[in-house]
């Protein structure tokens, strides 16, 4: 569009009918493009109030270049609506038959639905799907619906680019449709430039006759002011006048001065009585006479004195010059009248010039006045009939062919694939919405799960260290047995716990380590019996006692349920060496909880768990104890005195978080000693296979090969 200036418009006066200047604003013409005025010659030119369908095998399509046929109503605006008109074309005789009716080609005929032209499609490219039906339907509607359909819109608010598009089922027909909108658009400019440029023409021819009067008339005044009034050119003739009053005025200024000149010598020449002075200038005086005359009286008064000094009075030489001053005076004297006399007429002669010309000049303003107003009508009357005869030029020039108000870049292309519905699209938004599903499924189990999931939780319940997260280990069915771990991760786990825990120090000391949690089934067990074992394959000589007298886990994982244990031992039935049982894992001892299982608390208390603990530290390195849970029995917080470390296992979407919390406000854990906590069974949470998200979101690989791990393992057990 040409929008030079984005809407900024230059007050001019010559624009007001200049027939050239294009002033649109693109934001304007939008809305023109978007008219129902344009799309309303779209819809009778294309003749889309009567569309023509394809009834194919799947879907009905629009025929548009399908149908042999295009429709064509000799009155469109008045014509009913009518809805699936089916009809045949045949090839043979070139008649449509409608109804057990035939109907020529190229001819007005009358139908059941109007009067109605049958005309060849030019358009046609392919043969229809399936039986071919049409529609009459009202301009008004079809137009509202290209107007729903059609979208205009800029790159941005400075571009003077617009783009056109449109979404049709057919890519011809939206190709034609864009086209003949550009075409309307154009063409309704060009009528309203031709109707611009009659309408101006004729304002002008008149405008150019009123103003051709004008100009003669004011021609005539001009003729007959200068002729009665004398005035050829009075501003000439003011500058001239002007001049003359300062020369006047200048000369007389000379005779005043020269008169004063005069006066001067006057009055020396009679106030002289012989004796010499300086001789007054005669400056301004152009009479070389009278210089003659003083520079000669000057002369002899000097000669005169100066034989005065030397020679008597009577002397006839000074008599002589006596006589000749007194002759010289009179002549000077004379001189100087006659020369007041010519100086006194020149001046009166010269201001009377002078009063004639400033009673000329006092009278030139008021007829320069008479002569200007005449003269600006007639300037303007000028200007206006040449402005006038330039746009009768242009206005006439204006018919011929010319650019008009707009370039267009690329005409309507119909895009290579369809534009909807658009299959990546769909797939893309199904694949998020899956997505976005199942990560809100997730958010939202996490969310309402009152268990523990998180790292961050526990240490937002509780200050104590978190040791060790261990991974969860799926089991086919619950083991019987005790098994030494075959998964690399589980080794490695263990290896990293001791490690934390500062078990692998350089300075080496016995060690006490109680294994508890809070509720069954965190995996307290589990946790105690892989330790031990990863302790013993180390070379270290462990001594794991089952203090779980209710639920004796660990001694039912090495098959000892039915040996003398810790019962036995603490009702005096057994000595500390009659407990401790061999394992099939090298280093590794088993003190189980006895034949006697039950509710024993109170004899743990009596004395004779010291004497155990220190006959077992003189033989092992390290003792790890299994003990009930937390909040079941109270043996934990009893056995927590005998230990250097007491490890909490909290099992991952297990433990309840209301446990932990409360156990931290009812500083439970403040009675434990050195207390360290393992987050248990920690579930992977990304996509990634052996990726544990839920706690420090590392994961575990194989380092070593199975070959090696069982050679290690025979190695163990031998």
């Amino acid at each position: 569009m040409k929008d030079e200036r984005k809407g900024v418009d230059d007050s001019r006066m010559t624009e007001s009918i200049d027939a050239f200047t294009s002033n649109k604003i693109v934001e304007n013409e939008i809305n023109v493009l978007k008219s129902y005025n344009l799309m309303n010659k779209v819809v009778t030119n294309l003749k889309l109030y009567a569309p023509i369908y394809d009834e194919g095998k799947y879907k009905t399509i629009p025929a548009y270049t399908s149908s042999p046929l295009q429709i064509e109503l000799k009155n469109p605006e008045s014509a009913q609506e009518y809805y699936n008109i089916y009809f045949t074309f045949s090839e043979v005789d070139n008649k449509v038959h409608i109804e057990n009716k035939a109907y020529p080609l190229n001819e007005w005929v009358q139908t059941p639905y109007g009067e109605i032209l049958f005309t060849r499609n030019k358009n046609k490219k392919e043969s229809p799907q399936g039986a071919l039906y049409f529609n009459i339907m009202q301009p008004r509607k079809a137009t509202n619906s290209l107007l729903a359909q059609v979208f205009i819109e800029t790159s941005s608010k400075l571009s003077t680019v617009i783009t056109l598009g449109i979404q049709d089922p057919n890519p011809k027909r939206g190709e034609d449709i864009l086209n003949t909108l550009i075409y309307a658009y154009n063409q309704l400019a060009i009528d309203e430039r031709n109707d611009l440029a009659a309408n101006t023409l004729k304002f002008v021819e008149d405008r150019i006759q009123l103003v051709e009067k004008e100009l003669e008339d004011l021609e005539s005044q001009v003729v007959k002011f200068k002729s009665r009034k004398g005035a050829v050119d009075l501003s000439e003739q003011g500058r001239l006048f002007l001049q003359n009053v300062g020369d006047n005025d200048r000369k007389i200024a000379e005779i005043n001065t020269q008169l004063a000149v005069l006066n001067n010598v006057e009055k020396y020449v009679i106030s002289k009585d012989k004796s010499a002075g300086i001789v007054p200038s005669t400056l301004g005086v152009n009479d070389p006479v009278l210089s003659q005359l003083l520079q000669k009286l000057y002369d002899s008064e000097i000669q005169y004195q100066k034989l005065r000094v030397t020679t008597a009075e009577n002397n006839p030489l000074l008599i002589t010059l006596a006589d000749e001053i007194e002759k010289i005076r009179p002549s000077i004297l004379e001189n100087i009248r006659h020369q007041r006399v010519n100086l006194e007429a020149s001046k009166a002669n010269m201001a009377s010039t002078n009063n004639m010309y400033n009673t000329a000049l006092q009278t030139i303003p008021q007829k320069e006045k008479e002569l200007l107003d005449i003269s600006r009508q007639q300037l303007i009357k000028n200007e206006a009939y040449r402005f006038l005869l330039q746009k009768r030029e242009e206005t006439v020039l204006s018919y011929a062919p010319s650019a008009g108000d707009f370039r267009v870049v690329d005409m309507a292309e119909a895009s290579i694939y369809p534009t909807s519905p658009n299959a990546t699209y769909i797939y893309l938004i199904a694949a998020l919405v899956a997505c976005g599903a199942g990560i809100a499924l997730v958010t939202g189990k996490e969310f309402l799960n009152n268990k523990l999931l998180f790292r961050s939780q526990i240490e937002e319940y509780t200050n104590a260290p978190i040791v060790a997260e261990l991974a969860n280990i799926k089991h086919q069915k619950k083991e019987k047995l005790f098994k030494a771990p075959t998964e690399i991760s589980v080794v490695e786990q263990f290896r990293q716990l001791r490690s934390t825990m500062g078990l692998y120090g350089r300075t080496f000391t016995k060690k006490k380590i109680m294994v508890t949690s809070s509720i069954p089934g965190e995996g307290k067990s589990y946790v105690s019996t892989n330790l031990s074992f990863s302790l013993a394959s180390s070379g270290k000589k462990i001594a794991l006692l089952d203090f779980d007298l209710r639920n004796p886990r660990a001694s039912e994982l090495f098959d000892l349920l039915d040996q003398k244990g810790i019962t036995e031992y603490l009702f005096g039935e057994a000595q500390p060496g009659e407990i401790i049982m061999n394992t099939d894992f090298e280093n590794l001892y088993v003190i189980p909880a006895g034949v006697n299982i039950g509710d024993h608390s109170d004899v743990l208390a009596n004395g004779k768990l010291e004497v155990l603990f220190e006959y077992l530290q003189e033989r092992f390195d390290y003792i790890i104890l299994d003990t009930p849970p937390l909040e079941l029995v109270s043996d934990g917080y009893f056995l927590s005195e005998f230990c250097d470390i007491n490890l909490l296992v909290m099992r991952h979407a297990y433990t309840p978080k209301q446990i932990v919390q409360r156990m931290a406000q009812d500083n439970k854990l403040k009675k434990l000693n050195q207390v360290a906590i393992v987050f248990n069974g920690v579930k992977p949470r990304g996509f990634v296979k052996g990726q544990y998200g839920y706690g420090y979101g590392y994961g575990y690989e194989n380092k070593y090969s199975d070959k090696t791990y069982r050679a290690r393992m025979k190695k163990t057990k031998a």
